[in-house]
């Protein structure tokens, strides 16, 4: 899939949270690209997940959350299981930015 419109699956992806869960997002940025260092990821979060934030510092650089676009390109086999892949993988990420490990994520049906 051409680059711009996955990067368009991942911005609509983030346009389609609830929009008081968009509301409580702090300092995180969304990025994409091609593969990462693991190609059995298909995204990943980096950073201090809201719920452990007590000491979060002054001037922190953002947490990160990689989509990874060949890795989702990969498992899927038309546009439609890319947008419900970016769309799944979204809603994993973003959890681990509220705390929400992979195993609560397994036992809501998401990981």
């Amino acid at each position: 899939m051409d680059p711009d419109r996955f990067e368009s699956l991942v911005a609509d992806a983030l346009d389609a949270l609830p929009e008081e869960l968009g509301a409580l997002m702090d300092n995180v940025v969304v990025i994409v690209e091609d593969e990462g260092d693991d190609p059995s990821l298909l995204g990943l979060y980096e950073g201090v997940p809201l719920t452990e934030r007590d000491d979060y510092g002054f001037m922190v650089m953002p947490d990160r959350i990689t989509i990874y676009r060949r890795a989702i390109c990969g498992v899927c086999r038309r546009e439609e299981d890319v947008v419900e892949e970016v769309r799944v993988t979204i809603v994993h990420e973003v959890a681990h930015h509220f705390g929400i490990d992979d195993q609560r994520l397994d036992e809501l049906g998401w990981a």
